[in-house]
């Protein structure tokens, strides 16, 4: 048996969340090492040695240190077909949670619709990148959740036909809900 790889941070965090899924749907061994940013954890003397930006995640893979999420996704998810970057205006409206500007939220919603609007013309492909799930979809799914869950923003994945059968696709997949359990079970 494969050893475990570590990743540390919050499962409610994004981009931990992000890392994740990715670990789950591709049957990689982790152990989740809590990280309370809340107490100022990640600014610790010993988190920085790993991630020296004390950001979460972090992640250790024996020989190798990562600390962005997508670059942690892109490594172990090799066998996903390739990223594709339409993620910007979602994690922006999402990091809006703290934040109400909304000229800025307009601004990405209509930036959001003018990405989205391709996926809702093309809606022939499953996925975003094609008929196969991928880390363009895997790494939506994060920043989604949170503005269909805990926003009123939901609608950017829920109202459009091809975009909400997409998402109810994503969202639903095995790996997805290990991690919103995992979630629930952290707060």
């Amino acid at each position: 048996m494969a050893t475990p790889v570590k990743v540390h941070g919050p499962p409610l965090s994004t981009a931990v969340s992000r890392v994740l899924a990715c670990l789950i749907e591709k049957d990689v061994p982790f152990q989740l090492i809590p990280v309370n940013m809340a107490k100022g954890e990640h600014k610790s003397p010993d988190f920085l040695k790993i991630q020296p930006f004390g950001q979460v995640p972090a992640f250790q893979d024996e020989a190798i240190s990562l600390f962005e999420s997508r670059a942690i996704c892109r490594l172990k998810g090799r066998a996903l077909t390739p990223e594709l970057s339409s993620g910007v205006p979602t994690s922006v409206c999402a990091r809006m949670k703290l934040k109400q500007d909304e000229s800025l939220i307009s601004q990405m919603r209509r930036s959001w619709k003018k990405c989205w609007s391709v996926r809702e013309e093309a809606g022939e492909s499953r996925f975003l990148a094609g008929d196969e799930f991928s880390l363009a979809d895997l790494s939506h799914l994060p920043n989604a959740h949170y503005l269909v869950t805990a926003t009123d923003r939901g609608e950017m994945f829920t109202s459009k036909k091809n975009v909400g059968r997409w998402w109810g696709e994503i969202s639903s997949r095995d790996s997805w809900k290990k991690v919103v359990d995992m979630q629930k079970q952290s707060t």
